[in-house]
């Protein structure tokens, strides 16, 4: 039976591709697309997980717009990476669907209320609407199976030196939903740096021909071309994809249990996520730590999906 899931995202190329890939792998239901302000204001991620529906055909998915920034600090977006739309600044098409009359928050509530089963939310972007959510509605965050998110790093970071964007662009709501004890599962850089898109995936991806693929392919160029121009990788990661293909395909990826704590304090450490890897502290283990991505298997889920799509 497939897992009932909920996309919280913030597109972002590769949110687009999360969501491609949660919407064509027959092992997911992806019953709602929630949008957050991260790597772009909120007007526009909202936008483009609609395009990214567009684009692939994906019908009968809402859409709810949830938080326009942080809990506790200004929104920076990551548009050097991203663009100024988040999508790269290419020309986008025009939209074939529109948001949900609901807010992610009451779409979250009406998916959990409805379903039969535990869902399991995708996090790829900053866990703003979740910890909204779980303030809210505690009592309903017993039909949440499991979080993977994507988010933090065991090592070094993208947007300090050692904290990763998602985790520091809104630390407080990481640390709420950890509080929570809900199953987590945190997708961090120290994995997705193994997802590099490269000219040989590129190529690929574009030799499939439908109009997805050559959406996607052009994202891909853009992504890779501002990951050499400000961090010197030609071949850029993919991040966000890796939680819905763990949701999916658990042997995408090898695990390990750890212990997580945020950071929230200290100029130079604010957003960092500290993961005890090698059970140094002793404090009790609160979270799955994705580890070796199977790179191979990985993108052969990105290419089915693209090619099952539009």
């Amino acid at each position: 039976m497939p897992t009932p899931v909920i996309l919280d995202c913030d597109p972002g190329i590769d949110d687009v591709v999360a969501i491609w890939l949660a919407a064509a792998h027959p092992a997911i239901d992806l019953r709602a697309i929630t949008t957050v302000a991260g790597n772009g204001t909120i007007d526009h991620t909202s936008r483009n997980a609609r395009i990214a529906c567009t684009v692939a055909g994906i019908h009968g998915v809402p859409i709810g717009q949830g938080a326009p920034g942080p809990l506790a600090q200004k929104l920076e977006t990551a548009d050097w990476i991203h663009g100024a739309n988040a999508l790269g600044g290419i020309d986008l098409p025009q939209l074939a669907m529109g948001l949900d009359d609901r807010d992610a928050h009451d779409l979250i509530r009406d998916v959990l209320t409805q379903s039969t089963q535990p869902v399991t939310i995708a996090a790829t972007g900053p866990l703003t609407n979740i910890a909204t959510f779980v303030e809210r509605q505690p009592e309903l965050c017993r039909k949440i199976e499991r979080i993977v998110w994507m988010g933090g790093s065991t090592g070094r970071g993208n947007v300090s030196p050692y904290a990763e964007f998602n985790a520091s662009t809104d630390p407080e709501a990481l640390d709420i939903v950890l509080a929570s004890a809900i199953p987590f599962t945190m997708v961090g850089l120290n994995i997705t740096h193994q997802a590099q898109i490269t000219r040989e995936v590129r190529s690929r991806i574009r030799a499939i021909g439908n109009a997805t693929a050559t959406f996607g392919a052009e994202l891909l160029e853009r992504f890779c071309s501002t990951y050499d121009a400000f961090g010197e990788m030609p071949d850029g990661p993919l991040h966000d994809p890796i939680t819905v293909a763990l949701i999916a395909d658990p042997a995408v990826a090898t695990t390990q249990k750890s212990r997580l704590d945020i950071e929230l304090h200290g100029d130079f450490t604010r957003g960092v996520t500290v993961v005890d890897l090698l059970e140094l502290t002793s404090r009790p283990k609160n979270v799955t730590v994705a580890v070796d991505l199977d790179v191979d298997r990985y993108w052969s889920l990105i290419e089915t999906a693209i090619r099952s799509l539009a």
